[in-house]
């Protein structure tokens, strides 16, 4: 099975979430005409940091110029980034390495989530399906070119399971969940909050985080262009810290985390916070460990991380040619956490 990497338009009907006005910053530079009038934020509908930060508020009060949110699904955010109409994006890891092994102008600056059971692979209950050697002959939904795409390859292939054997649908969360309803897929495996639906009426099969134990790591990061980092240091720092920020609160005072997610996501806390705490979320200074981002001196883990990622892409035939590593080792930018942590 071949993963989409042709670009795509990116969809008009992209849901703005938030449009807000400028706020006093916080930081030592005030808002001028140095700056941009707008900055672009593209996410997704994640129960994570970055989505902390969003509904308290926090990028407006760093970065202190107007903000747009936008929400996007998987694929859309890689074309969203080429066409320049968004300076930020939330992605996984997996579509950041096809996105930068592609060309895409961009540096991976903050891991937003290290992934375990908030990604899953569910099977639907009377398929049949035990284990993920019984997924042969059977139909299985994915959004292509995602980490649960990537999870799901891996996890054939750990299994002797020939892709070929299966029949993968290439679907955004929200058709998954409509499929799944229809009864046209046996299995998919998908993120939250979509995979909490699937659970009602599933069975887990696998998830990132059991294939994280046999060395298939997946993250959610957030990429930035390199062009607007050039222009705007500054704002990627002070992005850094409305991020930081959020971590913080989730760490120090998780209720009013999740209550923040539950109503930016419209779902009950409960399910945030079983959402919330299905994956590893990392402090600005964790972030600089050798397993993640590491320093400017020394590159952490995610670099091999990422050029791992793309060979197996290259060798699903997804790219046209083999990645070459130094073009991750150049991606990967730790300085502006590593300021962000000076300036604390």
């Amino acid at each position: 099975m071949k993963f989409q990497n042709k670009l795509r338009a990116v969809a008009a009907a992209a849901s703005l979430l938030a449009v807000t006005g400028c706020a006093a910053s916080k930081t030592k530079t005030s808002a001028g005409p140095s700056l941009p009038k707008v900055v672009n934020i593209g996410t997704q509908q994640i129960p994570d940091d970055e989505r902390v930060a969003i509904a308290k508020g926090y990028f407006e009060n760093e970065l202190g110029v107007k903000v747009n949110v936008i929400e996007f699904q998987a694929g859309d955010i890689r074309n969203a980034m080429v066409s320049r109409d968004i300076d930020f994006a939330l992605l996984g890891s997996s579509s950041a390495a096809l996105g930068i092994a592609s060309g895409m102008d961009v540096e991976m600056i903050w891991v937003h989530e290290v992934l375990g059971d908030a990604e899953q692979l569910v099977a639907k209950k009377g398929s049949s399906i035990a284990s993920v050697k019984d997924l042969a002959g059977k139909k299985v939904a994915t959004p292509f070119s995602s980490t649960s795409h990537y999870s799901l390859l891996r996890a054939l292939e750990l299994n002797q399971i020939a892709d070929k054997d299966v029949t993968l649908f290439d679907m955004q969360p929200p058709d998954i969940y409509a499929a799944w309803l229809r009864g046209d897929i046996d299995a998919a495996y998908v993120w939250e909050p979509t995979l909490t639906e699937l659970l009602k009426d599933g069975t887990p099969i696998i998830s990132s985080k059991d294939l994280a134990a046999q060395g298939v790591t997946t993250s959610n990061v957030e990429i930035v262009r390199t062009e607007f980092a050039a222009h705007y240091p500054d704002l990627v720092v002070r992005y850094i810290r409305a991020l930081d920020k959020a971590v913080e609160l989730y760490k120090n005072n998780p209720s009013d985390a999740i209550q923040a997610v539950a109503k930016s996501l419209n779902i009950s806390e409960s399910d945030a916070q079983k959402q919330m705490q299905g994956s590893i979320w990392l402090t600005a200074q964790q972030q600089l460990d050798s397993a993640y981002l590491g320093t400017n001196d020394k590159k952490g883990h995610m670099v091999q991380s990422l050029s791992d990622m793309a060979d197996f892409l290259y060798e699903q035939k997804s790219l046209a040619s083999k990645p070459d590593p130094a073009t991750f080792e150049a991606a990967v930018n730790p300085s502006f956490v590593m300021e962000a942590l000076q300036e604390k």
